[in-house]
């Protein structure tokens, strides 16, 4: 069923029960169609589960917003939350919707997260953009897109994969910039803030974080998000590039159908256990 909460467009697929609610968001210029072979794993391995794959703002079906700061669209997710009455939502973000999804973890009520291929640690990527910005800016924008899209490695991906993502992508100047504004314009030591900020909260909630990446994570970057977030657990999918979930639909499925077993009430030091992150 397609509906609209909290202003976002979203299908909406089963039933709430004891599960708690699979929330899908996708990453920059994508949109929720991105999801569709990931949903349809689940129809069959996790039948009935309350599942909804939004587009985020400004994407898709969603309207555009004023701003796309990182705290506003968290917010957004929780209007949406509260719209459709979803109690503790396992949050699934894909890219910066992971950071998104972290962030919400620190200010609401949250089952787990599950972190898509999205480093927490801003600075090396901020760098990148930011020395970029003059091109961002101007006439030099879609061929720095390129780029930036070619570093994604679609091409790794089975060929329908490749066929869907290039199908979704629709990479507007204004919303890029109006996402990344944020890393634009902020202060270096800021920027570092917009995605570890909420991690002391996350930590403390003992929220379940599961992180499915696509190539091994560097040694000093998984060190510090053990000592960051303790109870995160690690799944590295070679050879998938930017979209581990869509290499390998059929591994990502049973890792969000497992979810159903993580923790209601998360203890201070709960990860997810090897058999509720099946890989």
């Amino acid at each position: 069923m397609i509906r609209t909460l909290g202003g976002l467009a979203a299908d909406d697929y089963g039933e709430s029960d004891a599960r708690p609610p699979l929330m899908l968001l996708h990453g920059l210029t994508f949109d929720r169609s991105l999801w569709r072979p990931t949903l349809a794993e689940l129809r069959r391995i996790d039948p009935g589960r309350r599942v909804l794959a939004f587009d985020l703002p400004g994407h898709g079906e969603s309207p555009e917003w004023s701003s796309y700061d990182v705290e506003s669209v968290a917010d957004g997710v929780h209007s949406a939350v509260q719209e459709g009455q979803l109690q503790a939502p396992v949050l699934v973000g894909h890219s910066i919707a992971a950071v998104i999804a972290t962030l919400y973890a620190a200010r609401h009520p949250t089952r787990g997260i599950v972190n898509v291929d999205q480093s927490l640690q801003f600075a090396p990527f901020a760098g990148l953009v930011q020395s970029l910005a003059d091109k961002l800016r101007g006439p030099a924008f879609p061929a720095v897109w390129e780029q930036i899209a070619a570093s994604m490695h679609i091409e790794l991906l089975p060929e329908s994969a490749q066929h869907l993502v290039r199908a979704s992508c629709h990479p507007e100047q204004d919303l890029v910039l109006g996402y990344w504004r944020e890393i634009l314009e902020r202060p270096h030591d800021e920027v570092a803030d917009l995605a570890t900020g909420g991690l002391a909260s996350v930590r403390a909630a003992g929220v379940p974080y599961l992180v499915v990446a696509g190539s091994a994570l560097e040694p000093d970057y998984e060190q510090w998000l053990k000592e960051m977030l303790p109870q995160a657990t690690v799944i590295v999918w070679p050879g998938s590039g930017h979209f581990p979930h869509l290499a390998h639909p059929d591994r990502f499925a049973k890792c969000l159908a497992a979810t159903a077993r993580w923790p209601a009430d998360a203890p201070s030091d709960a990860r997810p256990r090897d058999d509720q992150a099946i890989i």
